[in-house]
């Protein structure tokens, strides 16, 4: 691009764009709020470049002109008080599709449960494990988005079917095939999430999954820490767990893929824990004595299987704190959300409007609460879970 500086016979012109450079900086104003027809009139190519130059770097009200055409750099999010404040120990971590999707966006099938169905759909074609009609019937469903669930049930049902006390092991194939290498498939933001996560957890938070994958294991052991993976098959390590006596120990509340007999889907696979008293009470404690934090989780709180462990016996508890970072995205749809949520204890927070904001907003976050739960800061009035979760020298605290 040519050099349009402004010399020589042009000093004036200059002259008289400095003089208006200058009345702008002392005026609140945009360019296109002045006059200045001796200027915008001349049909001169450099006069003008300059000004639309100008226009482009003149900002409204207290912004400053940018140099060398670079924007500021974005303000970080502020944290919330009630949350910031919580330590380590206090807080319950539910991890969601959105988290393993981040991680690792290029697998499909851990973007949503339609993305999961596909593809175990597309693994059991490509292993002739479908007749062309329960194939089509799939895919329609599939298409129509009919309890997604229940379809994913059927078809695990059907890849999984019982030959006198023989279970097939088709699932198991198809599961390995959709979940295959995840380790090389991780993104180095997915990995700045796991790394916070992980945090937390060797400081005494607990971790929970809607997911079945492994991304968080996988990523510990990389980092040479064992954490291991349980399922609502084993009651008495739930129940451990529960009473934090497994701690770097993550409890998949569908299951794992690593162990396709624990896939939970349908609430008679999880029959045996919701009879176990013992088990169930421990369970419900953490709902009411812990704050739940939601990663990546939109509307997890209207899944079945969570709502029969953790909901059920809290439904007119009015003393919940619980927590859920979201991106804002659409406003309506953030409002909805948060005023759906309020009225189960849950304050939505938007960490930011796009998705990539998220690790280094969590990142914050994790360090903040990370450094109170080493220190162990005094919080006044503080109850492990509740309102009077401590804002030090802040009334009225508000989301």
């Amino acid at each position: 691009m040519r050099d349009h500086t402004v010399t020589g016979e042009q000093g004036g012109r200059a002259r008289n764009l400095r003089s208006l450079m200058f009345m702008l900086s002392l005026t609140p104003c945009s360019l296109n709020s002045w006059k200045v027809p001796d200027i915008s009139r001349r049909k001169t190519g450099k006069t003008l470049l300059i000004l639309n130059w100008m226009a482009s770097t003149v900002s409204l009200g207290k912004e400053t002109l940018l140099e060398d055409g670079i924007p500021p750099a974005k303000k970080p999010r502020k944290l919330l008080p009630s949350l910031k404040t919580k330590k380590p120990q206090e807080l319950v971590l539910v991890i969601g599709t959105g988290i393993s999707a981040a991680v690792a966006p290029q697998v499909p099938a851990l973007k949503s449960w339609k993305g999961l169905i596909q593809a175990l759909l597309d693994a059991a074609i490509d292993f002739d494990l479908l007749e062309d009609e329960e194939s089509k019937r799939f895919q329609k469903c599939l298409h129509e988005d009919k309890n997604l669930v229940h379809l994913a049930h059927d078809l695990i049902q059907k890849l999984s079917p019982r030959t006198s006390n023989v279970r097939s092991t088709f699932f198991k194939d198809c599961l390995y095939e959709v979940f295959d290498d995840l380790e090389s498939k991780m993104e180095d933001s997915g990995k700045q999430l796991l790394q916070s996560v992980l945090h937390l957890m060797e400081n005494g938070a607990l971790v929970l999954t809607t997911n079945f994958d492994n991304l968080l294991e996988l990523y510990a052991a990389h980092q040479g820490k064992h954490l291991e993976s349980l399922d609502l098959t084993d009651e008495k390590k739930v129940l451990e767990w529960a009473q934090e006596k497994r701690k770097l120990s993550v409890l998949h509340i569908h299951g794992v893929y690593t162990n396709p007999s624990g896939i939970v889907l349908h609430p008679a696979g999880y029959q045996n824990v919701l009879r176990n008293t013992e088990v169930m009470r421990e369970i419900q404690k953490l709902y009411e004595n812990k704050s739940f934090l939601f990663l990546g989780c939109g509307w997890t709180v209207d899944d079945t299987t969570f709502q029969a462990l953790f909901l059920e016996a809290v439904k007119h508890k009015s003393d919940l704190e619980h927590f859920m970072l979201v991106r804002r995205g659409d406003v309506d749809e953030f409002k909805k959300l948060r005023e759906n949520m309020l009225d189960k204890g849950i304050k939505v927070i938007s960490y930011g409007d796009e998705y990539t904001d998220l690790p280094e907003y969590f990142e914050r976050l994790t360090s903040e609460i990370a450094t109170r739960g080493r220190a162990g800061v005094p919080k006044e009035g503080q109850h492990l879970n509740g309102s009077a979760a401590a804002c030090p020298e802040i009334k009225g605290c508000s989301t």
